[in-house]
């Protein structure tokens, strides 16, 4: 009689181990989940600009100045100075016409390498073109190399 056994298992220790059974399985697929490493997902740079709102303190006469430059993924949408009050507008008159007069020429031509600059304010003109240009660059997704 060595063939045959009988085993005999109650119902609730039968229940009890499918269960903890089961709870080992999915931690088990949770610990491997969590642990996995991810795939590096390349970051899509279909743009040539990284989208924001960029700004720079420029220095006229010990006068603080705030040049703004908003930027989307693929062209320059603004360029304002903020936070100019009256003063400065009295004491530089050529500021605000120089700085409308350069955005809209960037803005349409979506470079500062075609601006032309007027006779009566050249100086000015070149100050925030220098100091646009170094916004853009700074703002500028430089393609990575694929190997």
């Amino acid at each position: 009689m060595r063939g045959t056994r009988i085993v005999v298992l109650r119902l609730k220790e039968l229940k009890y181990t499918m269960l903890f059974f089961g709870i080992g399985i999915v931690l088990i697929l949770l610990l491997v989940f969590i642990v996995k490493p991810k795939k590096e997902q390349a970051a899509e740079t279909t743009g040539k600009y990284t989208a924001g709102i960029y700004t720079a303190q420029l220095e006229l006469n010990n006068t603080a100045l705030n040049l703004e430059v908003i930027l989307n993924t693929d062209k320059i949408s603004s360029i304002r100075l903020v936070n100019t009050s009256d003063t400065v507008e009295t004491m530089f008159p050529l500021l605000i016409p120089a700085i409308k007069e350069i955005s809209a020429q960037i803005i349409e031509n979506q470079t500062t390498s075609c601006v032309e600059m007027s006779s009566e304010s050249r100086y000015t003109e070149t100050l925030l073109l220098n100091e646009i240009d170094s916004i853009i660059n700074e703002a500028k997704i430089i393609p990575e190399a694929t190997h």
